[in-house]
């Protein structure tokens, strides 16, 4: 595993990656891996140079989900389908999930998202339209959802 940083204009993401799939994408630094760079970590850079250039609007950076649940996975499956620069409701991705009363256990698994950006949980707002729950802080997903509206 090797670990490097990316200087995104909200803030340092650090990045994690295996030699076949990006791993981690963090808002939070991680003692994980050695310093380095490899080609999943110089694609994932790249991508994210084209996302915060308004070039890119999804990712296909392949993605490590080891030590994740079945859930976790098929929340991160909706999350990824959430198209750029739109947003969904917790209660909606809930409802995606097939169980409208699952919203706190969705929320939860979108907290855990070791994935930021890649997998874009900022793109879940509360059903009164306020943003809530983001682990990079909502300054962040401020951020991310003004510059996709506005790409």
């Amino acid at each position: 595993m090797l670990r490097t940083v990316y200087p995104a204009p909200c803030g340092t993401l650090y990045l994690v990656a295996s030699d076949d799939a990006l791993c981690r994408a963090s808002w939070h630094p991680l003692d994980i891996g050695e310093e380095g760079t490899n080609a999943v970590l110089d694609e994932a850079r790249k991508q994210l140079d084209e996302y915060f250039a308004g070039t890119r609007r999804q990712f296909d950076v392949p993605l490590c989900h080891a030590g994740t649940t079945k859930f976790q996975q098929r929340v991160w499956q909706v999350l990824k389908a959430i198209p750029y620069g739109t947003t969904i409701t917790y209660k909606a991705e809930a409802a995606m999930l097939g169980n409208v009363k699952a919203i706190r256990a969705a929320a939860h698994a979108n907290a855990l998202n070791p994935l930021c950006i890649f997998v874009p949980c900022h793109r879940v707002i509360a059903s009164n339209g306020s943003l809530t729950g983001y682990n990079g802080g909502l300054d962040k997903k401020h951020f991310l959802l003004e510059m996709e509206s506005h790409s």
